[in-house]
């Protein structure tokens, strides 16, 4: 395997592309505390998933929801609870 040189350009680039994610994380973790409920549009979002995919995850029980009158609501800590159980820890 060829050895690649890390330059301190390279590693000041990471470290602004890892704040950013750092920064999206704790926007999508203040959204998600900010409101009691969420309905479709903010967890597709959040999530960064499409109307589909959230379907298929109500359909399959992987995401538990609320129905009213035909609108669909997410409580954000059971969200957060499913989050961290379908966590995978790689050891590498």
């Amino acid at each position: 395997m060829p050895t690649q040189i890390i330059t301190t350009d390279d590693l000041r680039e990471f470290k602004i592309e890892l704040l950013e994610e750092i920064k999206d994380l704790l926007k999508i973790k203040s959204q998600m505390t900010n409101k009691k409920y969420l309905k479709s549009a903010d967890l597709m979002k959040i999530l960064k998933v499409s109307s589909g995919t959230l379907q298929t995850m109500r359909i399959n029980g992987t995401l538990p929801y609320t129905k009213i009158g035909g609108i669909i609501f997410y409580d954000p800590d059971e969200i957060s609870n499913v989050m961290r159980e379908n966590s995978i820890h790689n050891k590498l």
